[in-house]
C-alpha cells in the first residue's frame, strides 16, 4: 500500500493504465493520500468544484483523468483497477463494470457484516401500472459531490440508502482504468486490511482471473515525474 499526494496518485494510476498488465491480468492497488485532498472528475468546471470545497481548510486538489464528481479523500478507502484491452470485461459498457465491480464490494461487505446492497434502477409507479411498460427511473443528473447522492450502481446502506461507495472510469487504446472510493464513515469496519485482501479475491473471481500478489512494477521514473507535474499544474486543474 502505496501514500502519495494528490497529483501523485493520479500520475501513478495513469501510468499504470498506459503499461497495462499481460492480456489476462488485471491491475489492483489500495493506495492512501499524504495530504487532506479531494479529486474532481475530467468533465467538471474547476470553479463550481471550488464552490463545493471548505473554505477555510488547507488540502490538495487534483483533475481525476476519469469522470464522475467531486471525491473526498480525507475519509476515504481508495482503490484501483487497470483491465487490459485483450480482457472481455474491456469490452463490457461503463454501467456493466460499474455494477460487477461495485456487486463484488458489495458482496465482500455484506460477508463481513454490513448491510451493503447495489443500487438498482427503480420502477416508476405509472410504468407499473396496468398496461405499464415497465420504464426505469435511473439517475441523470451531472456529476455533483460524490458522496451526497447515490447514482445507479453504486453500493448503498441497505436500510438507509446512504451511499457507502462510488467510482469513476476512463477507457482507451490501452485498457480501462477504474477509480473507486469507499466512504469510512458509512461502514463499521475495523480490519481494512482483511476488506481489501477479501475485495481483491472476490474482483479476480468475477474477472476470471487469479488473485496474486505482484511486485511493485519498474515504472519509467522521468514519465512519473513528467505525469505528476501535468497533474499539479494549474493548466491541468483549471483545465474547464
Amino acid at each position: 500500500m502505496r501514500t502519495g499526494a494528490a497529483a501523485e496518485n493520479m500520475a501513478v494510476d495513469f501510468l499504470l493504465l498506459r503499461r497495462s498488465p499481460a492480456p489476462t491480468a488485471i491491475r489492483f492497488r489500495h493506495y492512501e493520500w499524504r495530504n487532506p485532498a479531494f479529486t474532481f472528475g475530467f468533465g467538471q468546471k474547476v470553479a463550481w468544484v471550488r464552490e463545493q470545497l471548505p473554505p477555510d481548510e488547507q488540502f490538495d486538489i487534483c483533475r481525476r483523468p476519469t469522470g464522475g464528481g467531486i471525491v473526498d479523500h480525507r475519509q476515504d478507502w481508495t482503490y484501483m483497477l487497470v483491465i487490459p484491452r485483450e480482457h472481455e470485461l474491456w469490452e463490457e459498457r461503463v454501467a456493466a463494470t460499474y455494477r460487477i465491480v461495485h456487486d463484488c464490494l458489495a458482496q465482500v461487505l455484506r460477508e463481513l457484516g454490513q448491510p451493503a446492497i447495489v443500487k438498482k434502477p427503480i420502477e416508476s409507479a405509472e410504468a407499473t401500472g396496468p398496461g405499464g411498460l415497465g420504464q426505469m427511473l435511473t439517475a441523470s443528473l451531472e456529476p455533483g459531490v460524490c458522496f451526497q447522492r447515490a447514482e445507479l450502481y453504486d453500493v448503498i446502506h441497505e436500510r438507509t440508502g446512504e451511499k457507502i461507495a462510488g467510482a469513476a472510469q476512463k477507457r482507451n487504446k490501452q485498457g480501462l482504468l477504474f477509480q473507486g472510493s469507499i466512504w469510512k464513515p458509512a461502514v463499521v469496519l475495523r480490519d481494512w486490511e482483511n476488506f481489501g485482501a477479501r475485495f481483491a479475491i472476490a474482483l479476480a473471481g468475477a474477472a476470471g482471473v487469479p488473485a496474486r500478489a505482484a511486485p511493485w512494477p519498474d515504472l519509467n521514473e522521468d514519465e512519473l515525474t513528467g505525469l505528476t507535474e501535468q497533474y499539479s499544474a494549474p493548466e491541468w486543474i483549471d483545465y474547464r
